[in-house]
């Protein structure tokens, strides 16, 4: 009998022991291996459930035809403005010329669509996408012509390009015939002449 309580006195701190160790083990596991809820993500893993939905695109397209850091001497010094001037048009027959001035670009370019927007008009085409017949007009000192030319494609420059690719019209050629290398003064040239058509 006393060989057995001794055997039983000895053995029982033993299994305590790798009990609580045990326990340990399993208690330390998920810090561990940072898996918990609460545990600290390690670089690279991400959240799962919750992506970012793709950006719609917008229903005009936009392009900046000039930009232009614009000087203030005030008493403290020179103040720095930016003016950019804006076509958006969705390809399809509508189109827009703005213009925008801001302490920043991105403030600049937000008045500028904006404006664009405003001034946002349709132009009418034949079924190929060309005009109904020649124009030309003038706006401050830019002369500007377009005229139809069918299989010719688009065959224009400097701002009258944009503003008539994102208007849709193919098939003309253009002309430029003054001096000025003005973008605003010619694109808004180009609105001009694109207003005094009169579909068929």
């Amino acid at each position: 009998m006393e060989t057995e309580q001794e055997t039983l006195q000895t053995v029982a701190p033993v299994e305590t022991v790798v009990e609580n160790t045990d326990m340990a083990e399993v208690a330390a596991a998920p810090a561990q291996e940072g898996r918990g809820r609460g545990a600290i993500r390690g670089r690279g893993q991400r959240t799962g459930g919750r992506t970012r939905p793709p950006r719609e695109r917008g229903e005009f397209d936009q392009v900046t035809i000039d930009a232009r850091r614009v000087a203030r001497v005030m008493a403290g010094g020179r103040r720095f403005n930016f003016s950019l001037v804006v076509v958006i048009g969705d390809r399809k027959g509508r189109v827009g010329v703005g213009l925008g001035k801001g302490v920043d670009t991105a403030l600049a370019i937000d008045k500028a669509t904006r404006d664009a927007k405003k001034h946002l008009f349709t132009v009418p085409r034949t079924d190929t996408g060309s005009i109904p017949h020649q124009v030309s007009a003038k706006y401050a000192s830019s002369v500007i012509e377009i005229i139809p030319s069918t299989g010719r494609g688009l065959v224009a420059g400097s701002a009258m390009r944009t503003v008539l690719d994102l208007a849709g019209v193919t098939d003309v050629v253009t002309k430029i015939h003054s001096r000025s290398k003005n973008k605003l003064t010619i694109a808004r040239a180009t609105v001009a002449a694109l207003k005094e058509l009169r579909a068929k």
